[in-house]
């Protein structure tokens, strides 16, 4: 089924040399996508875009909620649900296919000038004791983000939603799983590189929900939400696979699974863990596991959504790589 609608701003494909906003970007080609929304991963969203590999692009995000709260006094019952959770895309680049593995290099993150957050009953970790929704307009200001009179915090970007199109039929943006998506997976920022599998043609790359700030587990639901500019690199990778989205910083490298069971996704992500440690050190599972167990971190990522997810980590001075 065919999900895709179209925001009041102007659909906007150009190619352009370096972008006036992103300093860091020097590459020779770059494509930007405004405009077009999905609310779900499918097979069936037809592309806005088509891309050459080894491309960077630029996608225009919405916030979580679409832009539709701009207020402290915004009724969260007067939202428009549809709405919830847009990614921008979806991005086809040429030459994917399936077996391949997407690379994605974060280039850059450029948020836009406020955030918003929300305490609502029945959500989250917490959302039993509240009684009263509750919304909160966060200014972002010289790289701080305001939170009350007396209270600011760092803006460190990372971004929710990301993935590309499922094996198997349609997937709302806001839940995760082996093609990405919904991860909330806070690592996932400038400088960091991602790993998605491949399962149709082009990849159908997708970004949304990008927070200017968010916590390991996202326990009330949202992040500071916000509507941003993301720049991406795209590469396809031959000569391997993966099963599940991996990850890498400048210091660690992480498997990421999600699953309705937040057990289950424990166990996915350490033996996702076990077998590249196996692979790339030489290690049996026994001696990778005591390895992981001495020297690896088990990291929640979000607890709240209908599949959670949780990665381990591993420092690089140990796995120097993940293929």
């Amino acid at each position: 089924m065919l999900v895709l609608a179209v925001s009041n701003d102007e659909f906007v494909i150009k190619r352009v040399g370096v972008v006036r906003f992103i300093n860091e970007i020097r590459r020779d080609a770059m494509f930007e996508v405004k405009g077009y929304q999905v609310y779900q991963m499918d097979a069936a969203n037809r592309p806005v875009i088509r891309v050459p590999d080894n491309t960077a692009v630029v996608f225009h995000t919405l916030d979580c909620y679409g832009g539709q709260i701009t207020e402290n006094s915004a009724m969260l019952d007067t939202l428009d649900w549809k709405r919830i959770n847009p990614a921008a895309g979806p991005v086809y680049v040429e030459g994917a296919m399936p077996g391949d593995v997407l690379k994605i290099y974060v280039e850059n993150i450029v948020v836009g000038k406020q955030g918003v957050m929300a305490a609502i009953p029945g959500n989250g970790v917490l959302g039993n004791l509240i009684q009263i929704p509750k919304v909160r307009i966060m200014p972002v200001e010289h790289g701080r983000i305001r939170f009350n009179d007396n209270i600011s915090i760092p803006c460190d970007p990372m971004i929710g939603v990301i993935g590309v199109a499922p094996k198997e039929g349609a997937i709302p943006c806001g839940i995760p799983g082996s093609h990405g998506g919904n991860m909330d997976n806070a690592k996932i920022k400038k400088g960091s590189i991602l790993y998605l599998p491949v399962f149709h043609k082009g990849a159908l790359l997708s970004i949304g929900d990008v927070h200017a700030s968010m916590g390991d587990g996202e326990i009330m639901v949202t992040g500071v939400e916000i509507p941003a500019r993301v720049a991406v690199y795209v590469e396809i990778l031959k000569d391997c696979c993966v099963e599940t989205p991996m990850l890498e910083d400048a210091s660690h490298l992480y498997t990421i699974a999600s699953h309705e069971d937040l057990e289950q996704a424990v166990i996915l992500a350490t033996r996702a863990m076990n077998q590249v440690i196996q692979r790339q050190l030489g290690l049996s599972l026994e001696d990778a596991g005591m390895l992981m167990s001495a020297a690896g971190d088990l990291q929640f990522c979000q607890v709240v959504d209908p599949k959670q997810t949780v990665r381990f980590a591993m420092s690089k001075t140990i796995l120097p790589s993940l293929f």
